[in-house]
C-alpha cells in the first residue's frame, strides 16, 4: 500500500476531529458534575442557614421572656415572617 500525502492529510483530519469530538464531549460531562456538585453545596448551606435562623429566633425569644422588648419583639415578628413566606 501507497502512503501519499493525501492520505497522511486525511487521516491528521480524521484525528482532529475525533479528538476535538472527545473534548467538547469531556466538557460537557464536567460541567455537569461541576453544577451536581454546587446543588448539593447550596442545599447544605440552606440547611444550615436554616438551622442558623431557627437558633437567632430561639435567642430572641429567650431575650423577649427576659423582659427585653422593642427591637427584639420587632426582630421576632420579621424572622417569623420571613419563616412563613419561606414555606
Amino acid at each position: 500500500m501507497y502512503v501519499d500525502v493525501n492520505t497522511i492529510i486525511t487521516a491528521g483530519s480524521l484525528l482532529t476531529a475525533v479528538v476535538v469530538i472527545f473534548s467538547a464531549v469531556f466538557a460537557v460531562y464536567k460541567w455537569y458534575l461541576r453544577q451536581n456538585e454546587q446543588d448539593k453545596e447550596i442545599e447544605r448551606m440552606k440547611s444550615e442557614q436554616c438551622l442558623l435562623t431557627y437558633g437567632i429566633l430561639a435567642c430572641l425569644k429567650g431575650l423577649k421572656e427576659q423582659g427585653c422588648n422593642g427591637p427584639v419583639t420587632e426582630a421576632i415578628d420579621k424572622i417569623q415572617k420571613h419563616i412563613n413566606k419561606q414555606a
